[in-house]
């Protein structure tokens, strides 16, 4: 511990700006945490009321609704869908994909870069100062060993263990920045997942609405679902 802190001390100036980057960092994936939290919506829960929206006030109402929610598939890839509707199926597609890779997908990897960046840096600074420090420990071991100092030999090999502190607070700070950027990268991953499905999802109720819009009605979904398992009960039956 008494280590530990000569590190921060006595070498402030190797330790400066590591720790600030550490702070930085932090300060960087926090950020990107809550922007996943808020580009992400429940769809289980938003569905039926866009179902519902969109049966009884049409596309309009459906994009205003979705303009209100602050998830990134509602306000930006239902947005781009819906206002693609009256030109069918593929426009609405194409108009979901285009919104997608220009302006979803970059958000979404909005300061992914300085995350590793940091945690790249952070391991070869702390490397650097590690070597500089102990060249400057050789050197002056060199220097009291000319002299016939034992005693400030002794100190410089302290001084060798000191020095390997800049790597270790280098590593530090970015073992959890890799951590993290792996754990950013696999939520986007099921994010895109999730847009592929809510976009198919869209064109399905677009086009059902287009040819009954009562199709959209949720109240039915429960009676056609009895409606299948009584259907295989009265196949038995029969047998």
């Amino acid at each position: 511990m008494n280590a530990v802190k000569g590190f921060f001390l006595d070498e402030w100036y190797f330790a400066l700006p590591l720790v600030l980057m550490s702070l930085v960092s932090g300060a960087i994936v926090i950020w990107r945490v809550l922007l996943n939290k808020s580009a992400n919506t429940d769809m289980d829960d938003f569905l039926p009321v866009f179902q519902q929206t969109l049966r009884k006030h049409g596309v309009k109402g459906a994009v205003a609704l979705c303009k209100e929610e602050k998830g990134l598939i509602p306000s930006r890839l239902y947005v781009a869908g819906l206002e693609a509707a009256d030109q069918g199926a593929a426009a609405m597609r194409r108009s979901m994909a285009n919104e997608t890779e220009l302006e979803i997908i970059p958000r979404l990897h909005f300061l992914l870069a300085w995350v590793l960046g940091i945690a790249k840096i952070a391991t070869m600074v702390g490397l650097l100062f590690t070597v500089i420090s102990m060249i400057q420990t050789f050197d002056a071991i060199g220097q009291q060993t000319k002299q016939g100092n034992v005693k400030g030999v002794a100190g410089g090999a302290d001084k060798i263990g000191l020095a390997l502190f800049a790597t270790a607070l280098g590593l530090f700070t970015a073992i959890p920045l890799v951590f993290g950027h792996v754990l950013f990268k696999d939520w986007i991953a099921n994010f895109e997942i999730k847009m592929k499905s809510a976009s198919q999802k869209l064109v399905t109720l677009v086009t059902n609405y287009k040819k009954d819009p009562k199709l959209l009605d949720v109240a039915e979904e429960p009676e056609k679902a009895d409606d299948r398992k009584r259907k295989p009960a009265r196949g038995a039956r029969r047998g």
